[in-house]
């Protein structure tokens, strides 16, 4: 076992950018009405989110706009994130699915290079799924490259296209999302020492210890077969689980847990997705 290290993903953006592309001049008009695992959003409305997604980043980020601050705590952030969601498909779904391709491609373009030019080892702000404390950029920047991937995914799911699970580009998704356990974990009252093993298997996957340390939990990466409990979880699941996609008992069918049952389930309800 030892410490994770950075999750390098800005060189990814343009790789699943070209896909995303790829995928939404290919798709016939009927596709785009289609219902995707996103409760009450079809691929249209998920790849305006995309799209609503890189628009608001260069807003927010590169150029400084402030479109208002959420209230405090978990609940205000939610919320928040929610209405500027809900605002932005409800109002752009004047726009074609030529024009949302036009503007995917121009916006994302610039999107893409913004990431390229971060430092990724400054220390930026919190990524709140892991924690209120402040985070390296490099996590926040692979937050931002899962919600792309994910999304396109559903996109992938929904019109029953091949997906996006090249270890390239999928390993990346689920090395990010185990980065949520130790905050998933932090009520969880153990005694030092007491360890869980998360294996992911398929195409990208690989294996992580949650390890219990003084008041806190922390993520190695490897193996340990004397651990507490094993969690075992197909990649195309997990992700899944992470983002919502798979809750409650459906999701815990999609596990194998041995040793302790209690710490196992609350690897599958962890999440890695604000809304």
């Amino acid at each position: 076992m030892r410490p994770v290290g950075p999750i390098l993903t800005a060189e990814l953006f343009p790789v699943i950018r070209r896909q995303l592309l790829s995928l939404l001049e290919g798709l016939r008009e009927d596709e785009w009405l289609l219902p995707t695992a996103a409760p009450k959003w079809n691929v249209k409305d998920v790849a305006l989110h995309i799209l609503g997604g890189d628009i608001g980043n260069l807003s927010r980020r590169r150029d400084g706009h402030s479109a208002g601050k959420p209230e405090p705590g978990w609940a205000g952030l939610v919320g928040f994130v929610n209405q500027l969601n809900e605002s932005w498909v409800a109002a752009a779904q004047r726009m074609s699915s030529r024009v949302l391709c036009d503007l995917t491609e121009h916006v994302g373009k610039q999107a893409d290079a913004y990431f390229m030019s971060l430092d990724p080892l400054v220390v930026g702000g919190p990524v709140s799924w892991a924690g209120d404390e402040p985070q390296p950029q490099w996590l926040d920047v692979a937050r931002e490259y899962t919600e792309r991937w994910h999304h396109q995914q559903q996109i992938r799911d929904a019109t029953h296209r091949p997906g996006l699970y090249e270890t390239r580009v999928f390993a990346p998704v689920l090395d990010t999302f185990v980065r949520a356990l130790p905050h998933a974990f932090r009520d969880i009252d153990a005694s030092q020492g007491t360890t869980v093993e998360i294996t992911l298997t398929g195409e990208g996957g690989g294996h992580w210890v949650l390890r219990r340390t003084a008041g806190k939990w922390e993520l190695l990466s490897g193996s340990n077969a004397a651990a507490d409990a094993h969690v075992s979880i197909r990649g195309e699941d997990a992700w899944k689980i992470f983002t919502r996609g798979l809750r409650g008992e459906a999701a815990r069918r999609r596990a194998t847990i041995r040793g302790d049952q209690l710490l196992g389930a609350r690897v599958v309800e962890t999440v890695a997705v604000i809304a």
